[in-house]
């Protein structure tokens, strides 16, 4: 398995908070001196709580406290791994914890002005354009290899996907038959008869300025609702790509699409025509069983033309996607196609558990909210299992267990990359009347990591 790294980042208590409120948790961190330095952590329950005090694996890479700001957590976990971006490799920062907790605050920021609280993802992307500035600047004047960033935006709800820089559009997760995972909006029939189903867009970003409008705009789709926590969680999985690009990529990838829209109203007419001709061919005796029907002979001749039809025009796509090969295979910078995946997790949620539900100023939730909190476990225990499965190489890893592992897949094994990088970062609140969200947040961020291993994250492939 690549490289695997799991940080824990405390929250600062907030200055709102009354006395009891504020009483915060005997956190201890335990420095461990082994081959590779990992730190583990333990907790003490509030003295009014039956819970035992539990202590993790030393697997943590690094425990950062509420004290450090969003450039001390880029420094230490995205900066080192922009070198993989820019040898064209994929790289992925999940950010797990319970609502409230500082996982969009890490992941995306609330501050796009000043860059000590930049977000990660935002970061990221200047630190990137600095580069490609650089490589840019030795390019002849005009040249159609100029870099830039391609920016992609969606958040996953239940069994949908919604596109955050298209109108929010409403997309279907679908398993091809290629055994990989695509993310489909609408089918649009055309003025000419053709059917385009268009993919996740990609908004090209040729400055930071752009970039960063582009990334607010998003933003403010992103569904947002009630937890167990505050009124204003966010209630999906938003996943943010980075992807080094050039107009040539964009292009080779759009036509793609063209070749796709042109193909389906031929296979469909393959499809119809082999039904139709069948239907007719055969007859149903009284006894359930089909016969041929002797007052009709299938017209095979006109099943090969349709057949034929189809197969010129899979040639078409094949054609199209090999280019998208040639563009990589022809292009003088190895960082074409280089990807950042920024994943801001939803809150996850424990409804039964009163101290939780004992703590909450807000009224019982809903029957559709707690729908929707089970989902969100769902997809949390999935991505657990998909991590695991995965460290330990198991023949069968669990991708199809929800939609959130589904898409994410793509990045686990990208298909262009020869490596990738993931890192797990686990935000907690030391308040006392969070404890079981924070204990729950560590135990996962503990299997994760005691599942992966040191081999899995072996800081030397972070140079």
């Amino acid at each position: 398995m690549p490289p695997f790294d799991v940080f824990t980042r405390w929250r600062p208590l907030l200055p709102t908070k009354t006395e009891t409120e504020s009483q915060t948790l005997e956190i201890n961190r335990v420095h461990t001196n082994q081959s590779q330095t990992r730190y583990s952590t333990s907790l003490m329950p509030p003295p009014s709580s039956r819970d035992r005090p539990w202590r993790s694996d030393a697997i943590f890479t690094r425990i950062f406290e509420g004290t450090d700001n969003n450039k001390t957590v880029f420094d230490a976990v995205v900066s080192p791994i922009l070198p993989r971006v820019l040898k064209g490799q994929t790289c992925n920062f999940l950010a797990y914890g319970h609502s409230g907790s500082g996982k969009s605050h890490t992941i995306i920021g609330y501050d796009f002005e000043h860059p000590n609280e930049f977000g990660l993802c935002l970061a990221a992307a200047r630190e990137i354009s600095e580069e490609l500035e650089r490589a840019n600047g030795e390019l002849p004047r005009g040249s159609e290899d100029v870099l830039g960033i391609g920016l992609r935006m969606y958040e996953l709800r239940g069994n949908m996907a919604f596109d955050l820089l298209n109108e929010h559009c409403r997309c279907h997760i679908r398993e091809g038959y290629d055994g990989q995972t695509y993310i489909r909006g609408e089918t649009e029939v055309m003025d000419d008869g053709r059917v385009r189903v268009r993919p996740i867009m990609t908004r090209a970003c040729w400055s930071l300025d752009e970039l960063r409008s582009g990334l607010v705009a998003g933003l403010e789709r992103r569904a947002t609702g009630p937890s167990t926590i505050h009124d204003q969680s966010s209630r999906t999985h938003a996943v943010l790509e980075i992807e080094i690009i050039t107009r040539a990529l964009l292009e080779a990838r759009d036509a793609v699409v063209e070749r796709q829209s042109e193909l389906v109203p031929v296979a469909k007419r393959a499809t119809d025509i082999y039904l139709e001709e069948n239907m007719k061919g055969f007859v149903r005796t009284e006894d359930g069983k089909f016969v041929p029907n002797p007052e009709y002979q299938i017209d095979q001749a006109r099943i090969d033309e349709a057949e034929a039809k189809k197969a010129e025009f899979e040639c078409y796509v094949q054609k199209a996607e090999e280019h998208v090969d040639i563009v990589f295979k022809a292009s003088q910078h190895p960082c074409l196609g280089g990807k950042l995946i920024f994943v801001d997790l939803a809150g996850s949620e424990y409804y039964h558990d009163k101290s939780i539900s004992a703590s909450a100023s807000r009224a019982n939730p809903t029957p559709q909210e707690q729908r929707e909190g089970r989902q969100i476990n769902t997809d949390l225990l999935a991505l657990k299992e998909v991590i695991r499965a995965r460290a330990l190489k198991q023949s069968r890893i669990p991708y199809r267990s929800s939609p959130l592992t589904m898409v994410l897949r793509g990045h686990f094994e990208p298909s262009t990359t020869t490596a990738s990088y993931t890192a797990m970062i686990l935000t907690a609140s030391p308040e006392s009347t969070q404890f079981a969200a924070t204990m729950n947040t560590l135990k996962y961020g503990n299997l994760v990591g005691v599942a992966c291993g040191d081999k899995a994250r072996s800081s030397s492939s972070r140079k």
